[in-house]
């Protein structure tokens, strides 16, 4: 590796900091010395602020000094998501904005269309499988909307043109099975239930968007669908033209 035209070898310690600390400054100091200790190579500190609040501006720095010397003075690179602005990273091709947008400083009524400019840059950046997972569980993890919010990404998701592409559907297709595997694992039936239900919901609102109004005894017949079939109709329901598409796939699969 070349650093300052040189070739060089160095560390890049990197700290996520999901909570306030107070003496956080001296813990990154205490690491950067068992590091330097240990491997004898230049390390560059990066501390990563992924907490919600409080929104002051976190230390960068770690001092020792008395009257007559300062001992000490350790500094660091410190990103805190919480200040910064959303709306400057919408255009950076990097799968790291994508998922940290998710964290940074946004407004109530910004949530949803967050939420879908994070999901259109991660479809854009056509990423292998494992990674587009990863990504896209982050995403949904830290920006989980109510019924109302849904409504509005919905809308944010059809504005984008994200509804008719095939990659998206793979990511939202993912988000229902994290969530049905989490709640197996922790033996909770009423959290995939409700998991379920809300990927019903989704796929309705999609289904209208794409067909119009949906008969309400069809609605009634999707919310009694297997986890498995859901998961079938959200891929499938990419392909449907009009009502009849439908009707046929559930007559195919549910006979």
């Amino acid at each position: 590796m070349r650093f300052r035209e040189q070739e060089s070898f160095f560390l890049i310690h990197t700290e996520t900091q999901s909570y306030t600390q107070a003496d956080f400054a001296r813990r990154m100091f205490h690491y950067f010395a068992r590091l330097d200790e240990k491997y004898a190579l230049p390390v560059y500190p990066i501390a990563l602020f992924s907490f919600d609040t409080p929104q002051r501006l976190e230390p960068n720095n770690y001092q020792v000094e008395f009257p007559d010397r300062k001992v000490l003075e350790f500094s660091y690179a410190a990103i805190q998501l919480n200040r910064l602005n959303w709306r400057d990273f919408l255009r950076q091709q990097n799968p790291v904005a994508a998922a940290l947008m998710a964290k940074m400083r946004i407004e109530p009524q910004d949530r949803p269309q967050v939420k879908a400019e994070c999901l259109r840059l991660l479809v854009t950046l056509r990423l292998d499988p494992a990674r587009n997972q990863l990504i896209s569980g982050f995403i949904d993890s830290y920006l989980r909307l109510n019924s109302s919010e849904e409504v509005v990404f919905t809308e944010e998701l059809n504005r984008l043109g994200l509804i008719q592409e095939e990659r998206f559907m793979e990511i939202v297709t993912s988000w229902m099975e994290q969530g049905i595997e989490q709640g197996i694992e922790q033996g909770i039936e009423q959290g995939i239930e409700r998991g379920l239900q809300r990927e019903i919901r989704f796929i309705l609102r999609l289904l209208s968007r794409r067909l119009g109004t949906i008969n309400p005894e069809i609605q009634e017949q999707i919310r009694s669908l297997p986890i498995e079939l859901v998961e079938q109709l959200g891929e499938a329901l990419l392909d449907f033209e009009t009502d009849s598409d439908l009707l046929n796939w559930l007559a195919e699969n549910c006979s």
